[in-house]
């Protein structure tokens, strides 16, 4: 990275720290930041009528998040995001950040409206994972793209990633095993 490249980054990027537990962004908030996750876990989740927190994303090291719904639909947010670990996050503003991947489309390795296509891109591999693959392929799935996830939060927020209930999670873990034997 050449050092032009280097002070563009500098000037337009700030670092924040967040203590485990620490909401990042709130529901209802309409900030377009986009955030760079250095070091930690950051879990997007709602609260649904019951008062139950029904988690919707995990986000681990190298990860981009941001308030999805003011990014792409210039709405509030209906999600809260939470640093679930000790975090450490680099972060713009939106406008910013689209100035920037204009500028430099290569070193950056996005193009122009380069965070809503991967917002976009993340959302449908979802959905496609819930129309064309079966719980246990989910699982298996999201095991391989996240591995290191695994091990860093409860089974009740894994199991609500992939759309299934912590009991039903037990039992595609147990035959799993099972088959490995």
């Amino acid at each position: 990275m050449n050092i032009k490249i280097l002070f563009a980054l500098l000037r337009n990027l700030g670092v924040k720290n967040f203590k485990k537990g620490e909401i990042i962004l709130n529901e209802g908030d309409s900030n377009k930041v986009v955030f760079f996750i250095r070091k930690g876990l950051v879990r997007s989740y709602l609260i649904n009528e019951k008062g139950e927190e029904i988690t919707f994303q995990l986000f681990p090291e190298n990860q981009i998040f941001g308030n999805v719904h003011a990014i792409l639909f210039n709405d509030s947010s209906k999600f809260f995001y939470e640093a679930f670990e000790k975090t450490k996050v680099y972060y713009t503003d939106l406008q910013s950040f689209q100035e920037l991947t204009a500028s430099y489309p290569d070193v950056l390795g996005t193009n122009r409206g380069g965070v809503g296509r991967q917002i976009l891109k993340q959302a449908f591999q979802r959905l496609d994972s819930f129309v064309f693959l079966s719980p246990e392929e989910r699982y298996r799935q999201y095991i391989k793209d996240h591995p290191n996830i695994i091990n860093r939060v409860p089974d009740k927020y894994i199991a609500n990633v992939l759309g299934i209930t912590p009991v039903s999670l037990s039992r595609i873990r147990s035959r799993i095993a099972g088959k490995r034997k």
